[in-house]
């Protein structure tokens, strides 16, 4: 009984000091009487880090050796407890919870982030990845789980507080982001676990900035970062876990693009050789895509594939898995100079140029810690003649030493990508044009249903606004999955309806409803709250304060260089005169026929992001207000705008100016209006925008009903002495 150091009874896990389960009779008898328990022996292992992540751990703290000859006795065969058993009860959050911590026990790591990203660290991703979702069923798209033997709890920010506080089973706490009070994930573990713990990442999922900062806070406690060569999560999962996307890949039309491919590759190879490195390595799916005019279907929402990019002065390759590639496509790209290898293949050869001496430039919030030791473990490991021959071939750049392995930075991707050439922004402009013809015949069915005393859940509208949008031309999916949120459901930032929590929109419903769509063109994502009988006066007031938000940012101009956190107080003071706010950014980045979130700009009270705006660039213009409780509800009015450079009768400092041009075309219901707030320059503004929609809509509506009711919303309002006079 003295031998025993500890007993868990949720795993039936028992722990004993033998440096060999089977080197005294003692033991033996152990192993006997905890077999006649189904209970199985197993090794414990001292450590599951794989030689490439060793680089990446240096000078991490070091859990004490006296663990070196413990054995792991794990308890199996009981029903409903074993948590081999984890797949059949996949519905079972104990269950999964036990399986985890099973596996953590066998990998010895005292805790266990699970993020939500995939190793491209995309915003939706593939069933495969849903590793965050299936352990602690919260839905949202951000947020992060940590499990330690004892306690499970879920990361998320203010958009997904009340859904996640609806989804999380009693095993887990909820972490408000953000919140006064509220540490990292990284900075409780680090003051919760004791000196000499290790909490287990899988490094292929976190970014090099994002462990580096782990590392770094846990050694500050003691506390070591362990990146396991298996993700537990899906050892847990097992045969549950679905398989990986195989959908073909296609080319993006050149119509649409605006560039070739070729000539996205020679810019890279430009600031390749300002940057003086060798490799650009390219791992967002987006970044990707963008740059070999590629589109998959690998992620919902995001017209992507799971691949990777490797750029040299000489080479230009694809990583995607083979059966996705068409041979006609294969030849288009080979045109462009650019080869096709296997998914699995860019692992190699990152290793292969890092082994020759070359250097590879990797941006470290975006390139898995993984990816990057295994270039720099390479290097370690290569031949000195390799590094000899590196740094005699730098001519007189040799006194300076050779490359290092790695070269640290942003990539030069993102802000290519997000600032538009003009047959970008034309095909913008077109998706919107169908968006409206789409929306414009929902909001016509909707007031018509209501008239008619019909009644339908939030599920069945987010069908309907689908079907409305499959019938334009170049349809291909949802650029999110579509928000339909009726009173309180409203309230959940990013809510999403389910069959069973759906709730009925009637003749006197509020309902909030984000929408969007991919085409081949381009990409929409719009919002717009609509009430089907008499709103309330203060969902007038909510609603119109939100509206002068949206109209004041709509309508500013600023000098070029400006960043959009200077922006974001445009869209919130009309709320915060009365005390009101919103806990989400205004706007983020849209992509051209590509994620509906993009950056690096944004329109946000967060200091972080300094990119200025430029033109070109699209950008969502959402503000918003949420009321939680069971009377609750929420409001938002949500535009894409491109900026464009102003027309200004002056130049202040020789500076160019800017401004906002709006894409979607949607009109704005007026019945939720208070009229007595609206300046007149809201006013004008707002009729100015119904007039441009009308225009360019309605030519493109052949159902007669629905220009009817565009015509009706889209009329022109007069306001004299704070009343409507007529519309």
């Amino acid at each position: 009984r003295g031998s025993m150091l500890r007993v868990t009874p949720l795993t039936r896990r028992v722990t004993v000091p033998h440096l060999r389960l089977n080197s005294s009779p003692r033991a033996r008898q152990l192993v006997s009487a905890f077999s006649s328990l189904a209970v199985r022996a197993q090794p414990r292992r001292l450590s599951s880090a794989t030689p490439a992540t060793a680089r990446l751990l240096r000078g991490s703290a070091s859990r004490a050796s006296a663990d070196a000859g413990e054995t792991a006795v794990v308890a199996e065969g009981a029903e409903g407890e074993s948590p081999a058993a984890s797949p059949a009860m996949a519905g079972d959050g104990c269950a999964k919870l036990a399986a985890l911590r099973a596996r953590m026990a066998a990998a010895s790591v005292d805790a266990f982030v699970v993020p939500s990203q995939d190793p491209h660290f995309s915003e939706y991703v593939p069933t495969c990845f849903e590793r965050r979702a299936w352990i602690s069923g919260f839905t949202g798209s951000a947020g992060t789980a940590v499990v330690t033997a004892r306690e499970a709890l879920l990361w998320t920010d203010g958009r997904y507080f009340l859904q996640a506080s609806q989804e999380l089973s009693s095993e887990w706490t909820l972490m408000k982001g953000g919140q006064p009070g509220v540490p990292e994930p990284k900075q409780w573990l680090a003051e919760k676990l004791p000196s000499g713990a290790k909490v287990g990442v899988d490094a292929s999922v976190h970014s090099l900035n994002e462990a580096r900062a782990m590392r770094d806070v846990f050694a500050k406690h003691g506390v070591a970062l362990e990146c396991l060569a298996t993700n537990p999560v899906d050892e847990a999962w097992g045969d549950a876990r679905p398989p990986f996307p195989t959908a073909p890949l296609r080319a993006h039309p050149a119509e649409w693009a605006g560039k070739t491919a070729a000539e996205k590759i020679a810019q890279c190879r430009a600031a390749l050789a300002e940057k003086d490195a060798d490799a650009l390595v390219v791992s967002p799916l987006d970044e990707v895509a963008w740059l070999f005019n590629v589109r998959g279907n690998d992620l919902d929402f995001n017209p992507v594939a799971l691949g990777y990019g490797l750029i040299t002065q000489k080479n230009a390759t694809l990583y995607v898995d083979q059966s996705k590639v068409s041979d006609e496509l294969r030849a288009e790209l080979k045109k462009e100079g650019v080869d096709v290898a296997k998914y699995e293949a860019c692992v190699s050869d990152v290793k292969a140029l890092a082994a020759s001496g070359k250097s590879l430039w990797v941006d470290p919030e975006k390139v898995s810690a993984a990816l990057v030791a295994a270039a720099e473990d390479a290097a370690a490991d290569a031949p000195s003649s390799a590094k000899k021959a590196k740094t005699e071939a730098g001519g007189e750049k040799k006194t300076r030493g050779a490359k290092k392995a790695v070269v640290e930075g942003a990539s030069p991707i993102p802000l290519a990508k997000a600032i538009k050439n003009d047959a970008e922004i034309a095909g913008m402009v077109e998706a919107h044009l169908r968006d409206g013809v789409a929306m414009a015949s929902f909001w016509c069915w909707l007031d018509k249903q209501a008239r008619e005393g019909k009644t339908h859940s939030e599920f069945e509208i987010g069908e309907v606004v689908r079907s409305f949008r499959a019938k334009q031309f170049g349809f291909s999916e949802e650029s999110f999955a579509t928000i339909a949120g009726e009173g309180p459901h409203g309230a959940i930032i990013h809510y999403r309806a389910s069959r069973e929590s759906a709730r009925v929109v009637g003749s006197d419903s509020l309902l909030l409803c984000d929408s969007g769509g991919q085409y081949e063109c381009g990409t929409t994502d719009v919002t717009r709250t609509h009430h089907t009988g008499s709103p309330t006066a203060f969902q007038k007031d909510a609603y119109t304060r939100v509206l002068q938000g949206h109209i004041a940012l709509a309508s500013a101009r600023f000098p070029e260089d400006t960043s959009g956190f200077v922006l974001d107080v445009f869209a919130r003071s009309h709320l915060w005169a009365e005390g009101l706010d919103y806990r989400h950014g205004t706007g983020h980045g849209v992509g051209a026929a590509l994620n509906v979130h993009e950056g690096p700009q944004s329109v946000s009270p967060r200091f972080g992001n300094p990119t200025p705006l430029r033109p070109g660039m699209v950008l969502s213009n959402e503000p918003g207000y949420y009321e939680d409780g069971p009377d609750g509800f929420g409001i938002r009015i949500e535009n894409l705008l491109v900026v464009r450079e102003a027309a200004t009768s002056h130049a202040f400092g020789d500076k160019k100016y800017l401004e906002f041009y709006p894409l979607t075309l949607i009109p704005i219901q007026k019945k939720l209006i208070d009229w007595s707030l609206m300046a007149p320059k809201d006013v004008a503004w707002l009729n100015e925008y119904h007039a441009q929609v009308w225009e360019k809509v309605s030519p493109r509506v052949e159902d007669e009903e629905t220009k009817t009711w565009l015509k009706d919303a889209t009329k022109p309002v007069t306001v004299r002495s704070f009343a409507v006079v007529s519309e």
